[in-house]
């Protein structure tokens, strides 16, 4: 065997491993998401970067039970969203995903559709979103470290025209570049990090926030 075939080799399994480490942590979330009511259902979608150049991704499968996610649930897609590994068709919402990374450089992007998002997204939609402040938890956003910022969450219009959407998206993001998230209207909550992990934090802050608001301004 040569020492160029040895060292594809090599790169296929440490990238093999890589997905998988992904797909598994992704997994993870998911559950613990699922059973804090976050991801009920089919509901929600998750992904983390693969490879820059060329951009790829690990992202869920379509139509699965985010309680009970593995790493067969997750698939390889390049940055068309077209399927490099794995079996099944990507999240309808792939493209958000992608203009997300693209724009942000964010390392993993997670969604989730609980109540409180899609009261609030409901309560401020006519207003295109609304402020969080005052709040010790913003300081678990990235970047914020004082309880006294002022986070603005853009709320968007839904659509099933995810190109639409996804062009949306980028001018939101373009407007409001310090943004950690956002909503889409009757929909769910997308945030994003540097990695994995930071993400999920995102989630959680949010989420948190989010039901604090819901209680606080019925």
């Amino acid at each position: 065997m040569s020492n160029s075939t040895t060292a594809n080799n090599s790169q296929e399994i440490a990238a093999a491993a890589d997905f998988s480490n992904l797909a598994g942590s992704l997994a993870e979330i998911a559950h613990g998401f699922y059973l804090r009511g976050w991801n009920l259902g089919t509901s929600g979608n998750f992904s983390a970067v693969l490879n820059r150049d060329p951009l790829q991704l690990a992202i869920t499968a379509s139509g699965l039970d985010k309680g009970a996610l593995t790493v067969d649930s997750f698939l390889q897609i390049d940055e068309s969203g077209k399927v490099l590994e794995g079996k099944g068709r990507p999240s309808a919402e792939t493209s958000l995903h992608l203009s997300i990374v693209r724009m942000l450089g964010a390392g993993a992007v997670l969604h989730t559709h609980s109540v409180w998002s899609a009261i609030l997204s409901e309560a401020y939609g006519d207003a295109s979103g609304f402020f969080i402040e005052g709040f010790e938890m913003l300081k678990g956003l990235e970047g914020v470290l004082t309880h006294e910022h002022k986070e603005w969450v853009p709320v968007l219009k839904n659509s099933q025209d995810y190109q639409t959407l996804s062009q949306a998206v980028e001018s939101m993001l373009q407007e409001h570049p310090q943004a950690h998230g956002f909503l889409l209207r009757r929909h769910g909550l997308y945030t994003w990090g540097v990695d994995v992990a930071a993400a999920k934090r995102h989630i959680e802050i949010f989420e948190f926030l989010f039901e604090v608001m819901g209680r606080t301004h019925r």
